[in-house]
């Protein structure tokens, strides 16, 4: 295992799709074993701790067939990659047959080596648990029914969109409790007490070959999300909750391994509860998605340690492009934000391209897009940057913004500093498409009676200022849209 930072700095890859893509570059296949050095080098060099391998386990044909009879993937297929082929859909990844890697992608050994070359580099890896579905054709479905919500024939045939018949037993389809059932899965039962052994072997089995699991929908395993999904059907609800049994077994043999949790409706903290690591911040991407300067603010000023343990991002492969949802300044100034904030942090294979099309993750390859050669090189410097110990392992606050009477636009600003040893960085962005202007206070005692330079490392301008003024009457910042300013604070 790998020694993690308390703010991770992550990189998701869509594993099927990257190694096609090298495959055409070197003009050989190309898969997990075989990958050339020289990629796993130009990985480590963008400044992250750990790489997302998503979709590495091996896909279920059945769960093909039946995606290629939907008339509403199909659509998504083809305007994501409009010369889209049967071939081109390779199974959801989250319609996982058996928690062996792939064939396609080297099998075992190819994902012991991919392991094995980011160890070299110092990097950890990361790959999928899908706790709450199985494919069709996963073993458990013929071996181990009693694992799985069921139903009676009357459900099959009244009811095909949310029940199966499989080998003589009627399953319930996957879902959560808000929306129609996912047609090419089936639902397990959480409170089945065979499958919390089951699953608890699967991720020890898991635990030997990463060092960390982003685990999907893990909020729908909870004891009360659970029930009310499920009702009757689940049985009598077991005094612990699924995680809570799950996360201590798996840590007491593996301590530094990691829990990530895809989470929503405000069970972030709950999660954490229950021995996540880190839980995904929608609500902070909801409200950056929209320009809400004044809600990231009042966000921010949750405990520490609930900080500490989110997941803070502005694409993933659930999301839209970050380049189409924050284009231009605003998707550079949610750049600096997420990359220097407390918690995890997530970057999308694609994001620092300015790639545009989101990809369904049934497909193996996907459309060719130009490159934004200024964004690339803008998150490369920003990467490099955030990089430092200091936002990796140092201490994080927030900075009060003060206005004047009749002049609000302080409320668009968002400020924040870090601090590690003599090691100094201050924060402040704007994140609106208007003008800003306002004190900023500098919650550090030790700035009064000195002299401080303030060396802007995204624009190379440089700023001297008293200790006195940044410590109590507050730095006065004026800012364009979206303009961000990230200052390393040195003792003149």
């Amino acid at each position: 295992m790998i020694t993690w930072p308390k703010h991770p700095v992550l990189h998701e890859i869509n594993t099927w799709v990257w190694l096609g893509e090298l495959g055409r570059q070197h003009g050989r296949p190309v898969n997990l074993a075989t990958v050339p050095p020289e990629e796993w080098d130009r990985i480590a060099a963008g400044g992250f701790d750990a790489v997302w391998l998503m979709g590495v386990w091996e896909r279920s044909p059945a769960g093909i067939e039946i995606s290629m009879r939907n008339p509403g993937l199909l659509e998504d297929f083809k305007r994501a990659l409009p010369d889209f082929v049967a071939a081109d859909n390779v199974g959801s990844p989250y319609c996982v047959r058996r928690y062996v890697a792939d064939d396609h992608l080297g099998g075992p050994p190819g994902l012991a080596a991919a392991r094995a070359m980011l160890r070299e580099r110092g990097l950890g890896l990361i790959l999928d648990f899908v706790p709450n579905h199985v494919a069709p054709d996963h073993p458990w479905a013929a071996g181990h029914p009693e694992y799985f919500i069921q139903g009676g024939p009357g459900d099959a045939r009244d009811d095909p969109a949310s029940f199966a018949e499989i080998g003589g037993n009627v399953f319930a389809r996957g879902r959560d409790p808000f929306f129609p059932a996912w047609p090419d899965v089936i639902q397990l039962n959480a409170f089945q007490r065979g499958l919390r052994q089951a699953a608890l072997d699967t991720l020890g089995e898991i635990a030997g070959q990463c060092d960390g699991v982003r685990c999907d929908m893990a909020m729908l395993m909870l004891n009360s999300i659970f029930e009310r999904t499920w009702g009757a059907r689940a049985g009598t609800m077991p005094a612990d909750d699924y995680w809570r049994v799950i996360i201590p077994a798996i840590k007491a043999r593996w301590p530094e391994f990691r829990f990530i949790a895809e989470a929503y409706w405000d069970l972030e903290w709950e999660l954490q509860q229950q021995g996540f690591d880190h839980c995904y911040d929608k609500k902070l991407y909801d409200r950056m998605e929209h320009g809400d300067s004044e809600g990231v603010h009042q966000h921010l000023r949750a405990d520490p340690a609930y900080q500490q343990g989110m997941v803070r991002f502005i694409e993933n492969h659930d999301e839209p492009r970050a380049a189409a949802i924050f284009p231009d300044g605003k998707g550079r100034a949610a750049a600096v934000a997420v990359l220097t904030l407390p918690g995890a942090k997530l970057l999308h294979e694609g994001q620092a391209e300015g790639l545009h099309v989101r990809l369904p993750v049934f497909l193996a390859r996907r459309p060719v897009e130009a490159v934004d050669p200024r964004l690339a090189d803008f998150y490369r410097r920003l990467l490099l940057e955030t990089r430092r110990d200091v936002f990796r392992n140092g201490g994080w606050r927030l900075c009060e913004r003060h206005g004047w009477p009749g002049d609000s636009s302080c409320h668009q600003l968002l400020a924040w500093c870090w601090r590690q040893d003599d090691e100094r960085y201050l924060v402040v962005i704007n994140f609106h498409q208007d003008p800003a202007r306002a004190r900023v206070e500098v919650p550090w005692d030790e700035l009064r009676g000195k002299q401080w330079s303030l060396d802007d490392v995204l624009s190379g301008e440089s700023y001297q200022r008293a200790g006195d003024e940044l410590r109590d009457g507050g730095l006065y910042f004026e800012l364009g849209p979206w303009q961000s300013h990230l200052s390393r604070v040195r003792a003149k």
